[in-house]
């Protein structure tokens, strides 16, 4: 692919991001020298290698080649038979502990593990244990050879250690005896590898021996003495025997090294190439990138796409389709909305899939493989600033309709931008024109309504605007597919604080048909506005009942749970009452049977009465709940009406009566915003209390009970009913609660769209003995129930 296509689209950070992720040099080289590919197939193995990384990284952990150092040079040393130095020989054993780790890395922990594209790699490593562990054991750093590196050098080494000591010894004796008054200072020094002491200049022919060194001053030479003169040399020769001895042990070294050039070769070839597909995907990890689909037919469908290069925080994920429906994107609206991303987003995802790197996006994005991209894209974001003028963009233009063909991608920004807005607009319409009968996949932004008439009325073009918001002036970045966009010039203009005159002066210069076009879009906009709203909405409501049948239905799993459990335990109690009913009667029958004819009543009464009592015992631990709470007296059906206040004793709630008890007794009664059927034996009226009437006057004084109170329900079910017949049997109930002296009463109107709610706690508010009302809350009926009280 051209590389000027590259910079203009930023492929270049993105490549240098990656070469950040490597982690040896070799490794990040072959990052810089990263290419998308035109074959399908290979596209898809380094996808595929990519993604196999990266689900390695997710299962344990990330991975260093930084023992990856290139070995070219060593390599081709040992071939031709030359010794390398302690620093090679190192680098090379490092290369071979780090093929080490990565070999263990890439072996799998079970044996039934699927084998991906990685494992050849791995599987293909030669660690070379014994050429690394030889290479540790003999050298200790660069400058530095073992003692034990071969018997020869610890043996030179033993012999140098014992002759230092004995001219140590012997300058020791000079120094701190016979020569003392004639040195300078009482140290040994060495000069040139050989030891001396310093003599004072006047002294000097006291000390016999061979002058090395002189100070600056003159007033301190540098004397070997004479007697030893003769261990000094025996120093230097075994030092030379030692550095013989080194060179010895290097070049058998080399010579090991020299019989696995093949396997060092392939290991650092190998090294590079996991350090290169290691990075690709800690890249995509650090992206939250994913592997996109690829295709032939030249479409393209981006799912959540983020450009790689802004704040994942901040950047708008985008939606773009291209060339299935349609060929030709024109996208529209205002400056610094996000068209320019949105263009520069498509092209750098193609670069990035088609040279094995995941895109940010959702998974199941699809791309397709183009042998060549070209963008034009020439406003002040573009890295070239020199393609700000008409005739570079006509240049750049005409380049790439010599070059684009049906395999190519293109992108336009700002297309016809820079001279006359009639002219410029014709060219760019007959550009795309061409383009689109070509069937070349093009992508362009623009300003010009002609484009946007040009996309509405040409199959296989399609509009597409970034939204802006004019209340805040800020773009929202978010792509549009099918509708035209707006500049918003003279919204944008006023909120800034340009004067209505200038404003109307300016839009009466707009031909009329321009203005229609604009206010169409308008329109459109506002529709597509309050659908998604809507839309939302809905998935809000369908969530809510999601949420709410969830619960019913863990609700019922639990009652059946609840029910089988009190099942099984109250048979495990009927078992053991029967059980212990046998063995009382067991007893008894033996003790009766024991006694015989002949025994005393007396006895047989004192055995009957410990009989009983162990009877009573039981029964009495088997009635404790029902004496908790005592039996409530019968109800007969001709003592309940409707409106009575009851209680149901088995569930423990109140409720009124709602129907009238059938022939078995069978009955409704409204709880709430529940209406339960129950039977009246399992019913027990609540007496209501006595109520005050200060503003009724009687004789026999105020304090009276309101026998309406016992035919006046305590709430009020409007559900099913409009918003005129809910308000007047409202009306009516109210006045008779309030006449009956309730306190509080509960209006059921559900929750539906809101509209009866609206019109009941509307009409609330002009009732002037209405103290207050509100809304259900947990337990009462949420907000499908107004609580209103009494003054």
């Amino acid at each position: 692919m051209n590389a000027k296509v590259f910079r203009v689209l930023e492929y270049d950070k993105v490549i240098r991001a990656l070469e950040g992720k490597a982690t040896s040099d070799p490794g990040r080289a072959l990052c810089r020298a990263l290419e998308p590919m035109t074959e399908l197939s290979e596209i898809e193995r380094a996808q595929t290698e990519t993604a196999d990384a990266l689900t390695r990284i997710f299962q344990k952990g990330s991975l260093n080649f930084g023992s990856n150092k290139s070995l070219g040079m060593c390599l081709r040393s040992l071939e031709i038979g030359s010794t390398l130095s302690m620093e090679e020989l190192l680098r090379i054993a490092g290369l071979l502990e780090n093929t080490a780790r990565v070999k263990n890395y890439g072996r799998s922990e079970k044996e039934e593990q699927a084998v991906d594209s990685l494992t050849e790699y791995f599987n293909c490593l030669e660690p070379l244990a014994p050429l690394s562990a030889e290479i540790r054991r003999c050298i200790l750093s660069e400058d530095e050879m073992a003692d034990d590196a071969s018997p020869a050098l610890k043996k030179i080494r033993r012999s140098m250690v014992l002759t230092g000591e004995r001219i140590h010894s012997q300058l020791n004796s000079m120094v701190n005896g016979s020569a003392r008054a004639y040195l300078q200072d009482a140290v040994v020094t060495t000069r040139d590898g050989r030891y001396c002491i310093p003599v004072k200049a006047e002294y000097k022919s006291q000390v016999p021996g061979m002058v090395h060194d002189q100070s600056s001053t003159g007033s301190t030479f540098f004397i070997e003495p004479a007697a030893v003169v003769s261990l000094n040399n025996q120093l230097r020769e075994l030092e030379l025997e030692e550095q013989k001895e080194i060179a010895v042990i290097l070049a058998d070294l080399s010579a090991r090294a020299a019989e696995h050039t093949v396997e060092l070769a392939e290991n650092q070839r190998l090294m590079t190439q996991l350090d290169f597909i290691f990075a690709k995907a800690a890249l995509a990890l650090d992206e939250n990138a994913t592997r996109p689909v690829f295709f032939r037919d030249r479409h393209i469908r981006i799912r959540q796409g983020r450009h790689p290069l802004l704040d994942r925080k901040k950047v708008v994920p985008i939606d773009v389709e291209l060339g299935q429906r349609f060929d030709l994107l024109i996208i529209t609206g205002p400056n610094t909305g996000g068209k320019t991303v949105s263009l520069k987003t498509v092209g750098l995802f193609t670069l990035m899939g088609q040279a094995g790197l995941h895109i940010p996006a959702l998974d199941r994005s699809e791309l397709s493989v183009f042998t060549e991209v070209f963008a034009d894209i020439g406003d002040e974001q573009s890295i070239e600033q020199s393609l700000s003028t008409f005739s570079s963009h006509m240049t750049s233009i005409v380049s790439i309709l010599e070059h684009a063909d049906e395999n190519s991608l293109c992108l336009f920004d700002e297309l016809g931008a820079g001279t006359d807005p009639t002219e410029g607009a014709a060219l760019a319409i007959a550009i795309l024109n061409h383009l689109h009968d070509r069937g070349i996949r093009t992508m362009a932004t623009t300003h010009y309504s002609e484009l946007k008439i040009y996309a509405l009325s040409t199959d296989f073009v399609e509009n597409a605007c970034c939204e802006f918001d004019v209340e805040t002036l800020r773009p929202t970045y978010r792509l549009l597919l099918g509708i035209p966009g707006k500049s918003n010039a003279f919204a944008i203009s006023k909120k800034l604080g340009l004067s209505d005159e200038i404003i109307e002066a300016a839009k009466e210069q707009i031909d009329e048909q321009d203005v229609s076009f604009e206010d169409v879009i308008s329109d459109l906009e506002a529709s597509r506005v309050t659908i998604e709203k809507e839309q939302r909405e809905i998935e809000a409501y369908k969530k809510e009942v999601e949420t709410l049948k969830r619960r019913l239905q863990e609700k019922n799993e639990k009652i059946d749970q609840a029910k089988d459990r009190i099942l099984r335990e109250a048979n495990e109690k009927a078992r053991d009452i029967l059980r212990e009913a046998k063995e009382v009667a067991d007893e008894t029958i033996r003790v009766f049977q024991k006694a015989g004819p002949g025994a005393s009543m007396k006895d047989l009464e004192k055995t009957r009465e410990k009989l009983r009592g162990s009877i009573d015992d039981k029964n009495s631990r088997l009635s404790v709940s029902a004496k908790k709470e005592p039996k409530a007296p019968g109800l007969k059906p001709d003592q309940l009406k409707k409106g009575d206040a009851v209680r149901i004793l088995s569930m423990g709630l109140k409720g009124t009566v709602s129907s009238l008890p059938d022939a078995k007794g069978n009955l409704f009664v409204q709880c709430g915003i529940l209406r339960t059927s129950t039977n009246i034996r399992d019913l027990a009226r609540i007496e209501e209390a006595t109520v005050t009437a200060p503003g009724l006057t009687k004789s026999g004084g105020s304090r009276i009970r309101m026998s309406k109170s016992f035919s006046i329900s305590p709430e009020i079910n409007l559900l099913g009913k409009t918003v005129d017949e809910a308000l007047a049997a409202l009306d009516k109930y109210l006045d008779d609660a309030y006449l009956a002296h309730l306190e509080s009463v509960r209006v059921v109107h559900g929750k539906g769209t809101g509209a009866l709610r609206k019109a009941v706690q509307q009409h609330l508010k002009h009732i002037k003995y209405v103290k207050s009302f509100r809304l259900g809350e947990y337990g009462e009926g949420d907000a499908g129930v107004t609580i209103v009280e009494f003054k």
